[in-house]
């Protein structure tokens, strides 16, 4: 009987392989071990079925299948560009089969009058038509491809193919695995669930999605094996989510009090929004439940998050305890601390600010002030995290744009007591629902969906460089209306690799079209001194300077109602999330904001499709889940720390939104009924499990 163990077999020991092609099976596609191989699934299915005529090709067709005989070989060019050239007919005509190497072993392989398959893509090349570097077979050898109908296409690389481990070579490698193990695959799920809800067996499933006879039985297989991905991601979740309501107590928070009665009746600045409201209740209900708080607060740019943390600080602060913020960069850093200073104005709480530009005798102070419960709100960047910071009693949480934390640093905040603070972890990047499900579903998700009123949607437009003046022209007029107007760029200085406008460059360009002394140009960038950065944002924020132009340091936290436009240079080079949280910073006072992405004049479809639903939508939801469609969850900003301990091989979040929802219910169901998997028809999931996720770190007690 095939085992779990036997599959761990080191991809040496396969017939086919060995040391050296393991070497690069390592390093190139993350395959080890026998399992690893098996679950490399391919990414496509060419239907082997269908065969072309020579007449019939056209340089715009996919790959094809032709029949017919080489009449000849002889060698075209000179130096690099020498070619090994057949003719290859079949009763409608000819074409040139070509190789730019291994042209001994070809000529030695396939001979003259032979009736052969050929394989490849079409193209043109003085007018005729080739296939450069095809796959051949003889015709009598196509009966033993395990599969006649639809061929699997692996994804592979440069340096795998000059080791001739091509896409052919890989399927050929997972059929002699299959052959060898005869199918005997142990089965992963409970043969309820199998049985139950309908499923492939895993053994015909592994067999079937590398090699299936029609659309039908891959369907099925994809299915099953999608099922299995999801349903044991969402399993390991929900395991944490109710192991750490059973192993962790909350401190209860049952008063709401002086503090934040105070702030509600004299010091709110405009009334909550419904969806303030309803998120309130929820994180309320959390602080007084007896159990720890894990809760994600998720809320387009502008919503007012800040304000919903701040009440549910003043609530930990009402009960005895001191609460803290953490921020990712330290100009959302001190953002916070200036907007919750300004918001507790004549309120006798006394707030703190902590980042790496702290110096050595305010940091002693607040080490201090801290111990001896003095100090009742810490705001700060990584620096909250030094082992001297230590808190008397730390009650509440907040992380700010988490995804910019690693699990190891949210970790260290988390444990800074002895008992575990509740956490509200917040986030202005709109992650879609299936992304949130699996990326944060051990904990309980608020959305903050409605924006303040009296907000004016911002107008987002597009222009080529070609339209540059234009765009100036607009500024201008803007600027002598009295707003600010962020530049941003994608680089600092001028790339070789890519073509696209640089800060340098266009700070130059910007000084000579809004001279001095008329205009005041300001300057932010990563690479600038804290106090430098400190001092151009104050230019800005104190209206001084007209423009300021930016890489993406500015991408959350600047909130300066008097900037009206948001320019982007080489829009096309951002990604939608980024372009939304960059819009995000204007049309935060009462005049009506722009947004203007500029672009090359030749777009790839993709940067045209993004540029298209920016210009339609405002709607951050909306954007994410487009996102979503267009570059896949494990490009998204954050999704590389989320927790998943492996990437998703063949499920895709984008398009399996509804079997995600649909097995979630089925591990909620399980874990409800037996949360350790103790009863013996979940032997195979308490084993899966461990195999599974034992050697990743638990993360939902820290994010």
């Amino acid at each position: 009987m095939i085992t779990q163990d036997f599959l761990d077999t080191n991809i040496t020991y396969l017939t086919g392989v060995g040391p050296k092609r393991a070497e690069f099976l390592n390093k190139e596609l993350n395959i080890f071990t026998f399992r690893d191989l098996l679950y490399y699934f391919p990414y496509k299915y060419i239907d082997r079925t269908r065969f072309y005529k020579i007449a019939e090709l056209d340089p715009d067709l996919p790959f094809v299948q032709i029949r017919g005989e080489i009449k000849g070989y002889y060698t075209e060019g000179h130096g690099p560009g020498k070619r090994l050239v057949a003719d290859f007919q079949d009763d409608t005509g000819t074409i040139k089969l070509v190789w730019f190497k291994g042209g001994k072993w070809i000529t030695g392989t396939y001979t003259t009058g032979i009736e052969y398959i050929v394989f490849g893509k079409p193209g043109v090349f003085n007018g005729m038509i080739n296939i450069i570097h095809p796959e051949i077979e003889a015709t009598n050898k196509q009966a033993e491809r395990l599969n006649s109908a639809l061929q699997a296409q692996y994804s592979t690389t440069e340096k795998l193919k000059n080791q001739f481990l091509t896409s052919k070579t890989i399927s050929k490698l997972t059929g002699t695995l299959l052959k060898q193990i005869k199918f005997r695959i142990p089965e992963t799920l409970p043969a309820y669930l199998v049985s139950r809800y309908r499923l492939t067996e895993l053994r015909e499933a592994l067999h079937k999605i590398h090699f299936p006879s029609n659309p039908e039985e891959l369907e099925k297989a994809r299915h099953r094996l999608k099922f299995e991905e999801l349903f044991y991601i969402q399993l390991n979740l929900l395991r944490f989510k109710t192991n750490r309501s059973l192993k962790f107590k909350g401190f209860v928070f049952s008063s709401v009090g002086d503090k934040f009665n105070n702030f509600y009746h004299h010091n709110l600045p405009f009334s909550l929004t419904e969806a303030q409201k309803r998120v309130m209740k929820e994180i309320r209900k959390d602080l007084g439940s007896g159990k720890q708080m894990n809760r994600l607060l998720q809320g387009d740019v502008g919503s007012g998050k800040t304000l919903v943390a701040l009440m549910s600080m003043l609530i930990a602060l009402d009960n005895g305890y001191q609460a803290c913020i953490m921020a990712p960069t330290e100009i959302l850093a001190n953002q916070h601390f200036q907007t919750i200073t300004k918001l507790l104005a004549g309120i006798d709480i006394k707030i703190d600010l902590l980042t790496g530009s702290s110096k050595k005798a305010s940091r002693k102070l607040i080490a201090e002030s801290l111990l001896n419960k003095s100090l009742h709100i810490l705001i700060g960047t990584h620096a909250l995290l030094e082992e001297n910071v230590q808190f008397s009693n730390l009650g509440l949480v907040i992380i700010d744009e988490q995804h910019r934390f690693g699990v190891a640093q949210r970790a260290r905040l988390w444990q800074k007591n002895l008992n575990p603070p509740h956490v509200l972890v917040m986030t202005a990047t709109p992650i879609p629902r299936t992304l949130a499900m699996t990326l944060y579903g051990d904990l309980d998700v608020s959305v903050i969906d409605e924006l303040p009123p009296g907000r004016i949607p911002i107008k987002t437009m597009h222009f080529n460089d070609s339209e540059r003046n234009k765009v100036f022209g607009f500024i201008r007029n803007q600027i002598a209306e009295r707003r600010q107007i962020y530049v941003v760029y994608p680089l600092i200085k001028e790339s070789e690799s890519m073509d696209y406008k640089d800060l340098e460059d266009g700070w130059d360009t910007i000084s000579r079209v809004f001279p001095a002394p008329k205009y005041c140009i300001s300057i932010v960038h990563g690479k600038m001194t804290s106090a430098d950065k400190e001092m151009s944002m104050k230019l800005f924020k104190d209206g001084i300077a007209h423009i300021l132009i930016a890489t993406t340091v500015i991408e959350v936290g600047v909130d300066i109602p008097n900037a009206t436009v948001m320019v982007i240079e080489s829009a096309e080079r951002f990604g939608l999330s980024q372009l939304h949280q960059l819009r995000g910073r204007v049309g935060r006072g009462a005049d009506q904001s722009y947004c203007i992405l500029m672009s090359s004049d030749k777009l790839s479809r993709e940067a045209a499709k993004r540029i298209e639903v920016m210009i339609k939508t405002n709607d951050g939801f909306e954007i994410a889940e487009t996102d979503l469609q267009l570059r896949g969850p494990g490009d998204i900003e954050g999704t590389q720390q989320s927790g998943i301990p492996f990437d998703l091989k063949i499920a895709d979040l984008g398009k399996d939104g509804q079997l995600l929802e649909y097995v979630r219910h089925i591990a909620e169901e399980i874990v409800t009924k037996d949360p350790q998997f103790e009863d013996d028809k979940n032997a195979i999931l308490r084993s899966e499990m461990k195999r599974l996720f034992s050697q990743h770190q638990s993360w939902s007690n820290v994010s």
